[in-house]
Order: structure tokens, then sequence, then C-alpha cells
């Protein structure tokens, strides 16, 4: 499985005798990842162990999904998967609108200033809620927190790994 894999959930529970696992979603798009028929991949996190499956049945149930595997008939079978990371190979990556991105096209990105001078490296993108916020580490090792707002924004070039940012008042 030479792809590149990206995390789609985490499978964190069973769900009865017959099979069935809790997925707690990190996607976006839920209801085509974890839709009867789809391929996944297990990833034993921290061994990178991985097994292929694919979801049989899917139901949403209190903000988590309840999937039946493909092969997996009882408990027994899938108890062992608690923890495992859901993961997606590249090829299933679904396109975005215009002037959206996926986290891992942001992460590792350089940040200028629009008077073009080098803040830092996204390293990390926190939701705290009504937008995201970039962590953005600067060459001194402090880290700059930007929200993710038309102000603040004003270009984003995810091929060149460079994005250019108004710095309101305040945000340094």
């Amino acid at each position: 499985m030479a792809d590149k894999l990206f995390t789609v959930g985490k499978l964190v529970n069973t769900q009865g005798i017959r099979g069935e696992v809790k997925i707690l979603s990190q996607t976006d798009f839920p209801e085509k990842r974890f839709a009867p028929g789809s391929s996944l991949i297990l990833e034993q996190a921290g061994t990178h162990k991985q097994l292929p499956i694919e979801i049989e049945t899917s139901r949403e149930h209190k903000n988590m999904y309840i999937a039946k595997l493909k092969g997996y008939d009882n408990i027994n079978q899938v108890e062992g998967f608690k923890g495992w990371l859901v993961k997606i190979s590249e090829k299933f990556i679904e396109a975005l609108p215009e002037d959206e991105f996926y986290f891992h096209e942001i992460i590792g990105c350089k940040v200028i200033t629009e008077d073009d001078e080098e803040l830092g490296v996204v390293k990390e993108i926190l939701t705290p809620g009504a937008n995201d916020v970039w962590v953005v580490e600067q060459e001194d090792g402090k880290r700059v927190l930007l929200p993710v707002i038309d102000d603040v924004v004003l270009n984003v070039d995810v091929a060149a790994k460079m994005i250019r940012v108004h710095l309101m008042e305040g945000l340094l």
C-alpha cells in the first residue's frame, strides 16, 4: 500500500455482538466515506499495520457511524480494532470548491505578509468554532495564531506552498 493515506475517522468501539463498530468521523464527507461499498484502510496507530476493509452497511448514530465491515460477523473479529485509524487512499480524495483546502495542503505552507515579510510556517490547524485558526511557527520558535477569515488570509497558493496574509492589529 504505497499510496498516500489520509485519516477520515477512528474506530472507537464495537457495537453489539454481530461485528458492528463505532467510527468517530474526522471527515467533511462522512456520508460518502462510510457508505456501503466504500473501500477503506484500517491502520493501527503507532505500528502502521494496515488492513483493507469494505463497509457493508452503515448508519449515523449520536455523531458517530455504526458500520458493519464486510467479512466480519461477530464481536470477537472486530474487538482488536479498537483505537485503529480509518483511512482512505489519496485516489479517493474529493475535489474541493475554489478557496477551500484540506488540512494537509495548508500544513507546511510558508506564510508571508502583504509587505513580503516572512512570518513562518503553518504547523497546525485548530478548529475552535466559528473559523479555523492556523498556528504559524516563526523562526525563533514563537507561535502566531492566524484566524482564517477573509480580512486576514489574502491568498493561498497550495502548489507553491505559500500563503499571503494581512496582519490585523493585535495579531502579533
